[in-house]
């Protein structure tokens, strides 16, 4: 199927031990191929393609896909795959680690961590649906925006938001940036320090325009400039025609926001929260993490998959066609069916009697004869209405 979107995987240690290149093997070939090896469970991974039998594997040809790529370059592999997890590196369970604790795996990078390794104390397991590790977040450091108004809980003794401060050299120690109200001076070492300097004192004008006070309209700021009284006498939604949409992003980070070494816990809902303007979509994209705005990678919607696959596996297929007909049709189908069953039946208790095997050309054969005398039963009888 080639790289599946979300799906269980395993590591197969007795194939790629230490220091053989890492692989990951999907389910079936967990069961198929590597029954008898010792595997590291990794739960689920993203956009991944089962390795097994591949160039990764010096002695084994997978016996349900031989024919493989010799790598899928797509794949991305981390210390996972040795057994190992979270920033200790250690494994799981650890049979030197005697202290109790729940791992919590980053949606991100889609490693493993100790909950006492993330740099905060993680709220009930109930209070929350995502984490981001600390690496993550320095990585994906927009995410911090949002975190004041989106995130579960970031770190013991502060709740955000926080109110704007007029300096921030108090929090510089504790690794806190504040961003509130700056002197000038503050501005410029603080753009110069993060790599990014204005000269331009047209893009200093849009910076102020970005810190006025933002609207729940959703109109832009030159339609609600030209058009104030319009918006202010109606309530109903429309559309002003301009190509200037709103960033979300944008205007959070004009409010004040805080940022921390830690991880981050996000409620089941946060991703339909992102801003997804043309400037936006282009940093996720840059940052690997498009799937961000997508609600149904998270882990919660493959279980959630995974259970109403269940439901309707474990349904009568025969129930649900009958349920569907009318009493003629299910009296009809019910005949044609036993008839089948009975057939079926006497035809296979031949290979089990013989002790032989049940060849593909043996059933093809079954169902064309099947096929042909259900078809001389038809033509032979015919009924008439008086």
């Amino acid at each position: 199927q080639g790289a599946v979107k979300r799906q269980a995987l395993y590591a197969c240690s007795t194939c790629t031990p230490p220091g053989a290149e890492p692989a990951g093997i999907c389910l079936a070939c967990s069961y198929e191929c590597h029954g008898t090896h010792r595997l590291f469970e990794l739960y689920t991974k993203r956009n991944f393609r089962c390795d097994c039998g591949n160039s990764k594997f010096k002695n084994l040809q997978c016996k349900l896909l031989p024919e493989k790529g010799k790598v899928n370059s797509g794949n991305k592999y981390n210390d996972n795959f040795y057994g190992l997890y979270c920033t200790c590196k250690r494994p799981y369970p650890d049979p030197e680690d005697e202290i109790p604790d729940e791992m919590i795996q980053c949606i991100v990078c889609e490693d493993w961590f100790h909950g006492r390794h993330l740099g905060a104390v993680p709220p009930e397991s109930g209070d929350f649906h995502e984490m981001v590790c600390q690496a993550c977040m320095k990585r994906c450091h927009f995410l911090w925006a949002y975190a004041s108004q989106l995130a579960v809980f970031l770190f013991v003794g502060m709740c955000l938001p926080v109110p704007p401060l007029t300096k921030a050299s108090s929090l510089e120690d504790e690794g806190i940036v504040l961003k509130g109200e700056e002197s000038e001076e503050q501005k410029k070492e603080i753009k110069k320090e993060s790599g990014v300097e204005h000269h331009d004192t047209k893009e200093e004008k849009q910076l102020e325009q970005f810190n006025e006070p933002s609207t729940s309209s959703g109109y832009c700021r030159k339609f609600i400039q030209k058009f104030p009284m319009e918006i202010a006498e109606t309530t109903s939604e429309f559309s002003c025609g301009c190509e200037e949409p709103i960033c979300k992003l944008k205007e959070l980070q004009s409010k004040p926001f805080v940022k921390k070494d830690t991880a981050t816990f996000w409620p089941s809902n946060w991703r339909s929260k992102l801003c997804t303007c043309e400037d936006c979509l282009k940093m996720y994209s840059e940052l690997e993490v498009q799937f961000l705005t997508d609600e149904c990678d998270t882990v919660l919607a493959y279980e959630n998959k995974g259970t109403s696959d269940q439901e309707t596996e474990r349904r009568d297929p025969l129930m649900d066609t009958l349920n569907s007909m009318n009493r003629v049709q299910q009296v009809e189908l019910i005949c044609e069916y036993n008839d089948l069953k009975t057939e079926l039946t006497d035809y296979l208790r031949r290979f089990a009697d013989e002790g032989t095997v049940v060849k593909r050309e043996d059933i093809q054969q079954f169902f064309e004869e099947f096929q042909s005398r259900k078809r001389r039963r038809t033509n032979r009888m015919q009924y008439y209405c008086s």
